[in-house]
């Protein structure tokens, strides 16, 4: 009896093993990753480059004036902002004319051509109208702040083999979805991305963020701009492999307190938005069982494995890695101590967009569909 005891006790303890390795090394990556995900200084440099900011707008009424009275607040580096109106059944181009300024041009979307996403058309329609040496792609949804553009131009001038530069904004979030879910965007990049060994030329460790991208136009069209990536819906991670695939390099910052975005307003707008870019990100046939070990393992395993010292540290590792994440990017500390329920939440829609693609369900976004 006692020899049965201590067998199980010992099996306890290498089982608890697992969850514990699992959840250091999110915590241990995201160490070493805070100087490569640095955030941009904030050292001035005269606007002797300026660039085209490049606006997609579908159905953005509520939205498109203060992106645009945000951009304008940076000044002389914005030497032109093209707002492409894309079939918006709403009043957008009417928001958009209320904002007086010579910087501001409109275009009217073409209709979109089979084989296409809708915001990677949007996006080519809008670099071809530009003019700069540099073009800054923005979601509608992101408000920059006042030095954002100078401080971008200023890293760029300071790494002059980035030809691509992104980040993502501090997202705001207020409902229970948004906080519960949309701090991963950050958690998996601060995680699991290997940072301190990315060159910026391997396409393997390539990551952007569609919302915010900054791009050498020579490079941009020389890579084929977002024609090459027309099919995907990841846009900003295709457009950062594509680039780095015709041997350029690209660079992730932290975008936390240069912009800020509010990406979804509803439950069911987050559903949908993590939904569209699924399979293309963690629900790849591939990627799928291995996130889900890697998530599962280290931040659900532990909370409903019986408790011991090893799955107390390993509790303990999955809380503090969040926490830090969440300290660095401005997230609701509510996100941490749910972190369990939202690893389960973000796991379940993966797997709900693999059953999807698996049975040829179409992606909806925006009123479209999207074959998978």
């Amino acid at each position: 009896m006692i020899h049965a005891m201590f067998h199980n006790i010992r099996k306890q303890r290498w089982l608890g093993l697992v969850p514990a390795a699992l959840s250091l090394f999110p915590l241990a990556m995201a160490l070493t990753n805070m100087r490569p995900l640095a955030r941009l200084s904030r050292k001035a440099i005269p606007a002797k480059q300026g660039l085209s900011v490049l606006i997609p707008a579908r159905n953005e009424s509520t939205q498109i004036r203060g992106a645009l009275d945000a951009v304008l607040e940076n000044g002389d580096f914005v030497h032109e902002v093209i707002v492409l109106d894309d079939h918006s059944s709403d009043d957008t181009l009417v928001r958009i004319q209320e904002v007086t300024s010579e910087k501001i041009r409109i275009i009217s979307g073409a209709d979109l051509p089979a084989g296409w996403c809708g915001k990677s058309h949007a996006c080519a329609q809008l670099a071809q109208n530009a003019s700069q040496e540099w073009l800054l792609f923005l979601d509608a949804d992101v408000r920059l702040m006042p030095d954002a553009i100078s401080r971008l131009m200023a890293y760029v001038h300071s790494h002059d083999d980035a030809a691509l530069v992104s980040g993502v904004p501090r997202q705001e979030t207020r409902t229970f979805l948004e906080w519960l879910l949309l701090p991963f965007i950050n958690a998996l990049l601060f995680g699991y991305l290997p940072l301190r060994f990315d060159t910026g030329r391997s396409p393997a460790l390539a990551a952007a963020c569609g919302q915010l991208v900054l791009v050498k136009a020579a490079a941009y069209r020389h890579a084929g701009g977002h024609e090459a990536i027309r099919k995907q819906l990841h846009d900003g991670l295709s457009l950062a492999r594509s680039l780095r695939r015709h041997g350029y390099a690209t660079k992730l910052i932290d975008a936390t307190d240069i912009a800020r975005c509010r990406m979804y307003r509803s439950a069911g707008e987050v559903y949908a938005g993590l939904m569209k870019n699924a399979v293309e990100g963690l629900a790849g046939s591939i990627a799928l069982p291995i996130w889900t070990v890697l998530l599962a393992g280290g931040h659900i395993l532990p909370f409903i494995m019986r408790g011991s010292p090893v799955i107390w540290f390993a509790r303990l590792a999955s809380l503090v890695f969040r926490l830090i994440v969440a300290l660095r990017c401005k997230q609701s500390i509510l996100s941490v101590l749910f972190s369990p329920v939202g690893t389960f939440v973000l796991l379940w829609i993966q797997f709900h967009a693999r059953v999807r693609h698996l049975v040829r369900r179409p992606v909806t976004w925006k009123g479209r569909y999207y074959e998978t």
